[in-house]
């Protein structure tokens, strides 16, 4: 019998659900305003499945980083590889990648004088070239897995601001995205409005979507969450699973926005 301890050279698996496929690869990626440098060597790895929340206080960075994901903020150096696109390459057809990526913003951005449906239809129409029947079709199948079924045809002043965050939620999803992007998405709503929408993120989650999720919401974090991220000062101070940030954190300064918070 050989005493040659066996090592295995297959990667570690991913949890259930992921798969070790790199969506999103962030490497060296430094952003300044200026003379204010707002973003320092940041070094981050999504993969397919995983649900990526990041947190810190205001002003650390977080929703710049994101919003360097599909260059609605250009990278002053550094690359950013989305499905094997390096984005910040000249030549790349950036809408092309945007497509890939559903974002959702703080602010709904919904056209205030189109219905809920036809908000959702508007782009699925003029980007991905879809019929008006087949966007009809999945727009009101999209609102209808937000809650909104009932309210396809309400204009947004009739709406919620919870309900018309989730038309724009699901007027992202209409275009198939590969990766949902979310900026404080629940940041602009009232306390008792957030749930629902966080309702639809957690749905999303489960069903395997991949997403970066800056927030302040930490119940979401700490229960949805694959990896948390802290930031602050433009900088990755801490990284690991909603148990190692929450209970275990190893960083002072996490340690203090944590007790802050709590």
């Amino acid at each position: 019998m050989s005493d040659m301890t066996h090592v295995s050279t297959a990667e570690p698996c991913a949890p259930e659900g992921q798969t070790n496929e790199v969506v999103v690869q962030i490497r060296g990626l430094q952003k300044s305003f200026g003379d204010n440098v707002v973003l320092r060597d940041i070094n981050l790895d999504v993969h397919r499945g995983e649900v990526v929340v990041v947190l810190g206080p205001s002003g650390s960075g977080k929703s710049t980083m994101l919003r360097c994901v599909n260059l609605l903020e250009t990278p002053t150096s550094g690359e950013i590889v989305v499905e094997g696109v390096d984005i910040t390459k000249k030549g790349v057809d950036i809408n092309k990648v945007r497509s890939t990526l559903g974002m959702v913003f703080q602010q709904f951005n919904l056209f205030p004088h189109l219905s809920a449906k036809k908000n959702v239809m508007i782009a699925q129409q003029k980007v991905l070239k879809r019929s008006a029947e087949e966007a009809e079709r999945i727009a009101i199948e999209e609102l209808g897995k937000v809650g909104l079924a009932e309210r396809v045809d309400f204009m947004p002043s009739q709406l919620s601001g919870g309900q018309q965050q989730r038309v724009a939620i699901a007027r992202a999803l209409a275009m198939n995205p590969h990766v949902m992007l979310f900026d404080e998405a629940t940041s602009a709503l009232d306390p008792e409005l957030v749930r629902d929408v966080l309702g639809v993120m957690r749905d999303l989650a489960r069903e395997g979507m991949t997403m970066i999720v800056v927030t302040h919401e930490m119940g979401f974090a700490r229960d949805v969450a694959d990896r948390v991220i802290f930031m602050d000062g433009g900088v990755i101070v801490e990284e690991g699973t909603p148990e190692e940030v929450f209970d275990h954190p190893k960083s002072d300064r996490t340690k203090d926005f944590l007790g802050h918070i709590a």
